[in-house]
């Protein structure tokens, strides 16, 4: 359900722009963000950096889409979310606080987020993410550029990269558990 609610803000984004507005489509992804940190608030859970950033990047959008240039396209809007995206998720390993960390500590007992590797597990976990935005956003800036590339090109590689971050977030803390007995947990499970 965890993993749900944090990228519940992004699957609307996606499919809102294949049936309405990029306008209404940024503005209901940042109002689901919003959402997703009022539950975690009613939880007694912190704010989470990747919902707090990505309700300011979809809002950010929705308001240049308003105001300066309604005329951005799709491809403009989804390039500028993938990117908002990667500057939060760089931007979170650049301070010293990657994302996954909120999650994870939120996850696990106290004396596993203590164990050794557990902080370098989610920076490597906020990696793969960071990868992740970085592959959507490339893929997006070619369709620009080469406006001959078929559209379902972002989309796969979108799908991919996306669903190989999925992965990687519940595969690498097995991973290290097996290798080195060391629990670290990313994100909740999905099951």
């Amino acid at each position: 359900m965890a993993i749900f609610l944090i990228l519940a803000p992004y699957g609307v984004f996606a499919f809102l722009m294949l049936v309405t507005s990029a306008v209404l489509s940024v503005f209901a992804a940042s109002v689901i963000c919003l959402a997703t940190i009022a539950i975690d608030v009613a939880r007694g859970r912190s704010v989470k950096i990747l919902a707090a950033g990505s309700a300011l990047v979809f809002a950010a959008i929705g308001l240049y889409l308003a105001l300066i240039d309604p005329a951005l396209g799709t491809l403009g809007v989804k390039l500028s979310v993938d990117v908002g995206i990667f500057v939060i998720s760089l931007g979170s390993m650049l301070l010293r606080h990657p994302f996954t960390l909120q999650y994870a500590l939120e996850a696990v007992p106290a004396e596993t987020a203590a164990m050794p590797g557990f902080l370098r597990a989610n920076y490597i976990i906020t990696g793969a993410w960071t990868a992740a935005a970085l592959l959507m956003a490339a893929a997006n800036l070619v369709l620009l550029y080469v406006p001959g590339l078929p559209l379902w090109t972002s989309l796969a590689v979108a799908f991919a990269a996306r669903n190989s971050a999925l992965y990687f977030t519940k595969w690498y803390p097995e991973y290290r558990q097996i290798k080195y007995g060391t629990p670290a947990r990313a994100l909740p499970d999905a099951r």
